[in-house]
C-alpha cells in the first residue's frame, strides 16, 4: 500500500513539473479582481463625465461645427490609459507575489509564449480600432475591444489555465451583444472589463490561492 501511494505520488509530482514546464500557472486570481475594479472606475468616470444613460457617448467627439472635438479624445486617452496602467501594475504585483510564495519562475519561455499569443490579437484589434476611428465610427470600438480581448484569451490560454478560455469566451459574447447596442457601449464595456474580471478572478483565487 505505501508502495503505491509513493508511486501515486511521484506521478503526481510528475505531472506538476511537466504542467510547470509547458504552461504559465503563476496568474494570480486577485489580479482579475484589482483589473475589473480599476475598468468599473474608469467606467463610473466616463459616465458623470458624460452624463450618459442611453445617450452615445460618442456623440461626443464630434462639435456642432462638425469639428473633432479633442477634449473627448483627450479625455478617452488619459481615462484609458490610466485605467491600462494601474490595472497592469496591480496585475504584474499579485502575479509576483504569488510566485513567490509557489517558488515558481515568472519571466520564462512560457510567460514569453503567453504574452506572445496574447499581444498578436490585441494587436490586431488595437490597429482595427484605430481604423474604425479614422473612419469615425465609433460606436463599434468598445464592442471591437470585448471581441479582440477575449480573442487575445483564447489565443493564449493554452500556456496558462484553461479557465481563461471561458473568460475570453463571455467577453467576446458581450462584444458581439454590445455590436447590436452601440449606444450602451460604456455599459458593456464595464460589464465585460470589470465585471467578468472581478468574477473571474475571486474563482481564480478560491480555486488556487485561498489557504485551505
Amino acid at each position: 500500500m505505501d508502495k503505491q501511494n509513493e508511486q501515486l505520488e511521484a506521478l503526481t509530482e510528475i505531472r506538476s513539473m511537466m504542467e510547470r514546464s509547458s504552461r504559465f500557472i503563476s496568474l494570480s486570481g486577485l489580479s482579475g479582481v484589482s483589473a475589473g475594479i480599476c475598468a468599473l472606475i474608469g467606467a463610473a468616470v466616463a459616465f458623470y463625465h458624460f452624463h450618459t444613460g442611453a445617450q452615445r457617448y460618442y456623440e461626443y467627439a464630434t462639435l456642432k461645427n462638425g469639428a473633432a472635438n479633442m477634449d473627448f479624445y483627450i479625455f478617452c486617452f488619459t481615462t484609458g490609459s490610466c485605467v491600462l496602467i494601474a490595472s497592469l501594475a496591480a496585475g504584474i504585483f499579485f502575479t509576483v507575489r504569488k510566485a513567490k510564495r509557489k517558488g515558481q519562475g515568472i519571466w520564462d519561455a512560457t510567460a514569453k509564449r503567453v504574452l506572445i499569443n496574447l499581444f498578436i490579437p490585441l494587436a490586431a484589434g488595437g490597429l482595427f480600432c484605430l481604423a474604425l476611428l479614422y473612419n469615425n465610427v465609433l460606436g463599434l470600438i468598445a464592442p471591437a475591444t470585448l471581441i479582440f480581448y477575449g480573442l487575445a484569451l483564447i489565443n493564449a490560454s493554452k500556456y496558462t489555465l484553461n479557465d481563461i478560455r471561458y473568460l475570453g469566451i463571455c467577453e467576446i459574447v458581450i462584444g458581439l451583444i454590445a455590436s447590436c447596442f452601440m449606444e450602451y457601449g460604456i455599459f458593456f464595456w464595464a460589464i465585460g472589463f470589470g465585471v467578468m474580471h472581478i468574477i473571474y478572478g475571486t474563482v481564480m483565487y478560491f480555486k488556487y490561492e485561498k489557504p485551505n
